[in-house]
């Protein structure tokens, strides 16, 4: 039996629906989901293996023009993405016009693999809304094969993973059969803390946050975590902690009960805050927490 094997990179603006569609694929919660804008940081590999075939999808973070230097790491995870893709998947939601960013729409148009748009969210628009769409993007992105769904309802989903499937290359698997993504157990730490934050608080204090797992030791009942949420100034401390730890202890809470599903196992969650002057323009910084690599 020939084998069949590739990375499918998931590419579009902020809030389209990339992240759902991953965990969708992958049917584990392995990207965040949030209703803000820029909720992934990171390129995120979920792996997807069938008795014949592998297929290697990755989760990016939305396309906007960056405005520090970890934004700008940000979008060097979405140009390593278009330089492995074996096919490429152009997320795009109902209402919404080409990329922000011209240069990687250029690349979408142009390029040489296989290219799916998939039009989501269609749940929340007229038919005649969508045929209009389905045009306007056929003349868009020619070279794209068109598909309607919506990634939060499972609408479709399958059909655009068997299509997949029919467009990988021929190849030998690139990461063991029973494995699952390609980040440490502490990565998953940190973004369940991370999108809980995300949830709960406003404004810049959610852009201001890194979260760092210093401690994870396991055995046969329990998981000891201790992890150090990372802000940028005094005052965001006190916001994150809350009038006598309750926000902070909210947050604790919830990622606990996450994680608890995630790594099926009774977890201890320890929760400190600290200041860390101005890490998302630091390269120092951001190397350590896993950017710019």
């Amino acid at each position: 039996m020939k084998h069949k094997a590739g990375f499918v990179n998931i590419i579009g603006n902020p809030n389209v629906g990339k992240s759902t569609l991953m965990n969708a694929f992958v049917g584990e919660k392995l990207s965040i989901i949030t209703s803000k804008a820029q909720t992934t940081r990171h390129r995120i590999l979920g792996i997807v293996n069938g008795d014949d075939f592998q297929i290697l999808f990755s989760d990016t973070p939305g396309i906007i023009k960056p405005a520090y230097e970890l934004q700008s790491s940000m979008m060097d995870f979405v140009k390593s993405a278009f330089e492995d893709a074996d096919i490429l998947i152009y997320m795009v939601e109902i209402g919404e016009k080409e990329l922000k960013d011209e240069a990687f729409f250029n690349k979408i148009t142009n390029s040489k693999i296989p290219v799916l748009l998939l039009l989501n969210k269609i749940d929340k628009s007229s038919q005649e809304e969508v045929e209009e769409k389905i045009l306007y993007w056929k003349e868009k992105v020619p070279n794209a094969e068109i598909f309607i769904i919506s990634a939060l309802e499972n609408f479709n989903v399958e059909s655009v993973f068997n299509r997949i499937v029919e467009l990988l290359p021929e190849s030998p698997p690139f990461y063991p059969k029973d494995q699952l993504t390609d980040k440490p157990e502490r990565f998953f730490i940190n973004e369940a803390i991370r999108e809980k934050i995300l949830l709960h608080y406003k404004k810049e204090i959610p852009y201001a946050v890194e979260v760092e797992t210093e401690e994870f030791i396991e055995s046969d009942k329990i998981i000891r975590i201790r992890s150090v949420i990372m802000v940028e100034r005094e005052t965001q401390k006190g916001i994150i902690i809350g009038h006598k730890g309750t926000a902070l202890k909210r947050v604790g809470t919830e990622a606990r009960k996450d994680l608890e599903k995630f790594f099926n196992k009774k977890i201890h969650l320890e929760l400190y805050v600290k200041v860390n002057k101005n890490w998302r323009n630091d390269k120092r910084q951001l190397r350590r927490f896993g950017y710019n690599e």
